[in-house]
Parts: structure tokens; sequence; C-alpha cells
């Protein structure tokens, strides 16, 4: 059963606001929905035929699930300490069922011994008031919370189903990856949690991705895999490939590991955004950080590989974020603390100039709720606007998860002046939506400036954005598909708009806004007139 979600909820996001409360509620039943994923890949395993997934890959997919359990019983009692019950991996297991059928008479797992039934305990933990009322989730729970656990268990579930016709070497290969992957979650599980394991991993295309530690590169190429031992005996971790000399892997305390070993390569993470915040994962390694096959080559870059320079530029721009942020009005601050679970390195958009028209791009997963990718931005303000931006489209995403706004046609007919392509009502309202946050991002901006030379460029930032909104609105408003519910929340951004516009831009920046958006709807109506 969905969470109720308060009026006020709906007003706060409506308002592209969140109270902490408002956020806690979005957070936890996005945090509910991503264990749900994980039972349900466990249990599409269990009934997928030999066929689909073999005997021996099943039992590997228990074994590490075992590992898992193991490691949150014995992780160090400091992470267990104020966890309510039913908040742990093994609690999720003890209430949803374990992933392990009865043997048959020939010793081998029955697929149709039926599972034990689920219960409704093992996710009451997930409830609570508000987020930062929970104690940090221990390192096996972070694990599995983290956002490309959505990614990750939507492919394995892909490939886990029956479909139709035999299956590809492609389908093959991408069932492979999501359970090797599996596997490293289950070992940097014990190893966050100090068990002592040894286990035979497997590196896919030259990499072994090692969730919060790290990535060791096996030499390999292509599409190929390379088996990997680790070992974990009394704090020191040792990967052996074969051939190759070992690799000694030095864990740090929260994430990240070193090694003097070139190959090796350590998760790096950015400081807090506000003092005692938790650090934000600065991700160029996990193998499920944007989606396979690629971005959409017209609107995002393809992911980074960060080297030491870029690290230090994305620290740099980082240092003063929490300032920009903050300009623009400490709700927009404490959202990113809230929401923001990792960021996402991209590259440039091909043939675009840094620092220029077309540099930079960003976007976020529905499925990988937290997670932000961005190219690299060229000052604080820039990455601050991007947080702005794509943290609403994350709280619109997560509302849309719990309550139905409308039930507009998916077809692409709405004019929107920030896309050059027609856009589906429900495509119209996320971008009129993060709009809007920047309009009033930049207008507070302005107004709190010192400096001449920034608040007339957040002026023009703020008359662009309100300008785009206002030419969209009305579409938004005048549709007959809005529930009542999806009625007051555009009924509260049509607040905001209106309270925006008491406290008008500068004449110029107002008039140059107005012509913009009457020339991208003249070439938009020449690009898609009826009958073209």
């Amino acid at each position: 059963m969905l969470p109720a979600v308060p009026d006020r909820a709906v007003d706060e996001l409506g308002r592209t606001e969140g109270g902490p409360e408002t956020l806690g509620l979005l957070v936890r039943d996005q945090h509910t929905r991503r264990l749900l994923l994980l039972r349900a890949v466990l249990d599409a395993a269990e009934s997928a035929a030999p066929d689909v997934l073999p005997v021996a890959a099943l039992t590997r997919l228990r074994e590490d699930w075992a590992l898992l359990e193991e490691a949150e019983r014995l992780e160090p009692p400091a992470h267990r300490r104020g966890r309510p019950p039913g908040d742990g991996p093994g609690d999720f297991v003890r209430a949803y069922g374990r992933p392990h059928g009865p043997a048959s008479a020939s010793g081998t797992p029955d697929r149709s011994a039926r599972q034990p039934e689920c219960r409704s305990a093992g996710l009451a933990a997930e409830g609570g008031a508000a987020a930062g009322d929970r104690p940090p989730p221990s390192p096996v729970r972070a694990l599995l919370l983290h956002p490309f656990i959505g990614p990750w268990a939507r492919d394995a579930l892909r490939t886990l189903g029956t479909g139709t016709g035999p299956r590809t070497g492609r389908d093959l290969h991408e069932q492979a990856l999501a359970l090797a992957h599996f596997g490293a979650l289950a070992a940097v599980a014990a190893v966050r949690a100090g068990v002592s394991c040894a286990l035979r991993l497997t590196a896919h295309d030259g990499v072994l991705a090692l969730p919060s530690l790290g990535a060791l590169r096996t030499g390999g190429s292509g599409s190929g895999e390379t088996e990997v031992a680790l070992v974990h005996r009394h704090g020191r971790l040792t990967l052996r490939r074969p051939g190759e000399a070992d690799v000694v892997v030095h864990l740090q305390s929260g994430a990240g590991a070193w090694s003097e070993t070139a190959a090796w390569t350590p998760a790096y993470t950015l400081p807090g955004l506000v003092p005692g915040s938790a650090p934000v994962p600065l991700d160029d390694l996990d193998p499920y950080r944007t989606a396979r096959g690629g971005p959409r080559p017209d609107i995002m870059s393809g992911p980074a590989r960060l080297d030491e320079a870029d690290r230090k530029h994305w620290l740099h721009i980082w240092s003063g974020t929490a300032a920009a942020l903050g300009t623009g009005g400490g709700g927009r601050l404490a959202e990113s603390v809230t929401l923001l679970r990792c960021l996402v390195p991209l590259a440039a958009p091909p043939g675009s100039v840094p620092g220029g028209a077309g540099g930079s791009c960003s976007g976020t997963r529905r499925e990988a709720f937290g997670a932000v990718l961005s190219s690299a931005p060229a000052t604080p303000t820039t990455l601050a606007a991007t947080l702005v931006h794509e943290i609403q489209h994350t709280k619109l995403a997560a509302l849309g998860d719990l309550l139905t706004l409308h039930h507009a046609s998916p077809v692409p007919r709405h004019f929107a002046p920030w896309r050059p392509d027609p856009r589906p009502y429900d495509g119209l309202l996320q971008g009129a939506y993060s709009h809007l946050a920047l309009a009033d991002f930049f207008q507070r901006s302005a107004l709190a400036a010192t400096l001449p030379a920034r608040r007339d460029a957040a002026w023009e930032r703020h008359a662009r954005y309100q300008a785009q909104v206002g030419a969209v609105l009305p579409a938004l408003v005048g549709s007959s598909d809005l529930t009542v519910r999806g009625r007051r929340f555009v009924d509260r951004m049509v607040e905001v708009y209106e309270r925006l516009a008491e406290q008008p831009p500068p004449r110029g920046h107002a008039a140059r806004a107005t012509a913009y958006v009457q020339a991208a709807r003249t070439l938009w109506n020449r690009r898609h007139a009826p009958g073209e």
C-alpha cells in the first residue's frame, strides 16, 4: 500500500519547495521501492527456468545474498546502534522470505517450491517523521539503498524475464554482468562489515568495479571475462588476477580505498555540502551509472572518466556550491543535502565550447533516485543551478510514484521553449516545474547580490526562465486531464509564478526574454505545423 500524501506535501512540492517531513516521505518511499526491486530480482531468479538462469548461477546468487546477511549480522556495533528493528538486509529477508529454495532429491534447488509469503514488517522501519530524524544507514544498508541499485535491479529483471524467442548473446552477456555485479556488492558489504571471506569475482570488459571502494583494471578488453580472487582477512583486502601480482587494497573510512598498484582506481567522494552532512560520491566507476546502451545523443553526453586534475576541478567548484545554493534560498540547499546521494560526471557535449553556449549538460534517471548526472561545471553557480534544476525532476518523479497527477496522453504535441521537439504533457510539466524553481532561484540570487555584474547575470537568467514558464502555464492549467490533486499541484505552481512577477527583472532583460520565447515559438511552429 502506498503511503498517504498529505495535502500539505502536495502544496509544498507544487511551490517547488519541500520541508523535512515532505522530503523524508519521498526518500522513505523510494528506499522502500529499491528494496522491493531487490526482492523482485531474487523472486525472479527463483522462478526462472534453467534455460534462463542456470542452476550454478542461481546457487551463486543465493550464496551472495547469504553473505549480505552475514555482513549485516557481523557489522561493527557502532553501525547498528540506534537503528530501528527491521532496518537491515537480514530483517528484510526474515520478513520477506529467504531466497533459498529447498533442495530436491537430486540435491539441486527445487524451483517449484513455494517461497514464504511476504509480510509488511520488514520495511516498517522506513517510516518516521523525516529523513533527518534517523541515524545514517549502516554500510550494508547504504549499499542496498545506493541510487544505482535501481538501474541494476531493472537490468537484472529484464535479463531474468522469459521474453519471447531464443535468447541472444547480448541477453546472456547482460545477465552475466548483472549477476557478477551483485557478487561484487556482496563482497563489498562483507569487507565493510569486517567479515573474513575468500570469493571468486568476475571482471567484465577489463574492469572489476567494487562499489564504494574503487575499481580494478584487469588488462582485458572487449566483452571478455576475467576471474579475480578476493581475499579479506583481518582488515587486509587482496585481489588476485591470473598471471599478475597481487593487488593489496587498504580501506578508508566511509568510502574509498587506496593501493600502490596503478591498476587500482579508488572511489572518490566530495565532502558534505554542509558541516555534518554525508559525503557525496563523485562516481565515475559504477557500471550502472548511466543507461546501458548510452544516453540520447541530442540531450546528453556519455560518462566521463576523471583524472587527478578533473577531480581537483570538481572539488574546487563543489567547495563554493553550498554558498551559491544559499543565495537562492535556504530551502534549495536543504533539498540538495537531503536528496543528493551521488554525482555522476559526464563528458562535455560534442562540439561544445567549455564555458560557452551548449558547453554543459545534466540529467537524472527515474530509476536512480538521488543521482544527478552532470558535465564538469564552470562555476559554483553553474553547479548550484544544475542541482536546483535536477532536484526538481527528482522530487516530481518521486511524487508521481506516490499519486497520479494527470491522465494525459503520452503523445508529444506541446510547445516548450526550452526544447526544439514537441513534448508530452508529463514532459511539459516536468520542464515547467524545474524552470519555475530556477526562476525563483535566480530572482533570489539577484535580490541578494551585491556586485552589479552578478546581479545583472542573475536577473538575465531569471527573466529567461520566468518567460519560458509563462509560455507553457496556460497549457498546463487548461488541461482537463489533471486529477484533483494534480490541479492542486499546478495551482501552487501558478501561485509561485505570480509571486515572482511581483518583483520583475529590469525591462531590458524582460524584453529580451520575451523576444527569445516568441522566436522559439515561431521556429517551433514552422517545424511542427500540422501536415508537415
